[in-house]
């Protein structure tokens, strides 16, 4: 059986900001559509991605600003951290981690990262695919976090 991620529904306070913070971000914009007063639904894509994003009014519950740790995967991390700033959008510099390869993203009250794990600012010593990143966070505080990954895990 095979099984793609298709959409995460992101929890956000102020539509209009969402939308207009990811576009700028270099998302494409699927849907913007009202059903009703109280339901509206954004649809915007990362570029590349297969995976989209959904936000609007009436769709979740979930409290803005809540997720971390979203993965946006990127073949040359500089690359795209030049580009990010370009547009106008606040990032980390970018970082790798003391003894491991996942790292996540640390907002509000969540941290996702193990015990001894430390970010050490630049790239990964040895530019080891999965082991560069950089992490920025939108309006609401969602976080997300860039990988650079040059060559996939056998079976990826």
């Amino acid at each position: 059986m095979n099984l793609k991620l298709e959409m995460i529904v992101l929890p956000v306070s102020d539509v209009d900001r969402a939308k207009a913070f990811y576009e700028k971000a270099g998302f494409r914009l699927d849907v913007d559509y009202t059903a009703s007063e109280d339901v509206r639904v954004v649809h915007l894509t990362p570029p590349g991605s297969e995976c989209s994003i959904i936000f609007g009014d009436g769709l979740t519950p979930v409290a803005p600003g809540s997720f971390q740790g979203l993965y946006l995967i990127v073949s040359d991390i500089e690359e795209a951290r030049a580009e990010l700033v370009g547009r106008g959008i606040e990032v980390s510099e970018i970082f790798h981690d003391a003894g491991a390869l996942f790292h996540g993203h640390e907002g509000g009250d969540v941290t996702h990262r193990g015990p001894g794990q430390e970010r050490l600012a630049g790239l990964h010593p040895e530019r080891a695919s999965y082991g560069s990143f950089l992490t920025f966070s939108d309006p609401d505080g969602n976080g997300w976090v860039l990988q650079e990954v040059t060559q996939r895990l056998p079976g990826r």
